[in-house]
């Protein structure tokens, strides 16, 4: 079922079974999901204590961001005495305490005090401190995981100059879009440049189609399109499984693919700025429209890979690498 050839030239697309059956869904969120690193936001955000959660709906795990001695940790948000979530608001503070019975922790989660808990044997223990998630730190953005694949900086390892680190940036908006399709689809899609001429016309009038390139790395891919005049007009990262991050003259789109169930996810857009004035005239002006192009397709692909005549298709050798090298992955998790 999960095998696909390394060879693009010989290798076929993953079965459509894997996007119709909730079984697959559900296998994906403990093989792959409960082992991916997570974006969490910017560091300049936690300036004490802020409450997240990692990829609300299917992870669905309450953590708290806790700075430390300038250092940011992520925790468990949950009480060790009868599981209430702790913080619910950002906030600062020089402790954590518990709103249900009081419990008290340390900024970096561990036990400090308990009311009414005297004679209580083998107490405290390892197990009332608070849980701390493995985060990692990449240009000023954070992530968490609950049981990470690779070490983040192995995910990460001789990615290629971005052009911005992220205190140059400010957060300016953000935006949620249902998409009626599987979350792998609407990936797919983001991995190839393959349908920009096609389904993106005004899209295609900045970026030269023929010189588009991808670069495919252990568990990412870049794409690079360039401008007419060979400036590049747009890099587009992805981290495996869902984490897009768009890098334009003026600043950086992060995308975030959150499943729902098999034939809908859930894409959040957030938009950090370095530079309004380069917006207008630069890829990535007009986000929303091309969201809503790309939207079409993938929903359509939806409704088409349920036809009793779709098993899967083949590779373009030349403009599909992405997409290739993203099966692989799905494939190499869910063995």
């Amino acid at each position: 079922m999960f095998e696909v050839e390394s060879d693009i030239r010989k290798a076929k697309t993953l079965l459509s079974e894997f996007y119709t059956d909730e079984r697959f869904f559900e296998m994906s969120r403990e093989k792959i999901f409960e082992r991916a690193w997570h974006f969490i936001g910017q560091s300049n955000e936690v300036e004490s204590l802020k409450p997240t959660t990692l990829l609300p709906g299917f992870v669905d795990e309450p953590v708290l961001l806790s700075r430390v001695d300038g250092d940011v940790v992520c925790l468990s948000n949950v009480c060790t005495h009868r599981g209430k979530i702790l913080v619910e608001e950002r906030c600062k503070a020089n402790l954590i305490r518990c709103g249900y019975h009081g419990r008290r922790f340390s900024l970096d989660g561990r036990f400090l005090s308990m009311p009414e808990f005297e004679g209580v044997e083998n107490f405290p223990s390892p197990a009332d401190d608070l849980k701390q998630l493995p985060l990692a730190e990449w240009r000023g953005f954070l992530f968490a995981s609950i049981d990470p694949f690779a070490a983040f900086d192995d995910v990460v390892a001789n990615m290629p100059d971005i052009g911005f680190e992220s205190d140059e940036l400010k957060l300016t908006s953000t935006r949620k879009y249902e998409v009626d399709a599987h979350w792998a689809l609407y990936c797919e899609n983001y991995l190839e440049g393959f349908h920009i001429p096609y389904v993106h016309r005004s899209l295609n009038e900045i970026v030269d189609y023929g010189s588009y390139t991808t670069e495919t790395i252990r568990y990412a891919s870049l794409q690079t399109g360039f401008g007419d005049d060979g400036s590049i007009a747009a890099k587009y990262l992805f981290i495996f499984p869902n984490l897009m991050f768009n890098f334009y003259p003026w600043g950086v789109s992060v995308n975030v693919v959150r499943p729902i169930r098999p034939s809908k996810s859930v894409v959040e857009f957030l938009t950090y700025v370095a530079d309004e004035s380069l917006i207008e005239k630069s890829a990535g002006a007009d986000l929303h429209g091309v969201e809503m192009e790309d939207e079409a397709v993938v929903e359509s692909v939806q409704k088409g890979i349920r036809s009793r005549f779709y098993l899967h298709g083949r590779y373009s050798p030349t403009r599909e690498q992405g997409t290739h090298h993203f099966h692989r992955l799905i494939a190499e998790f869910m063995q």
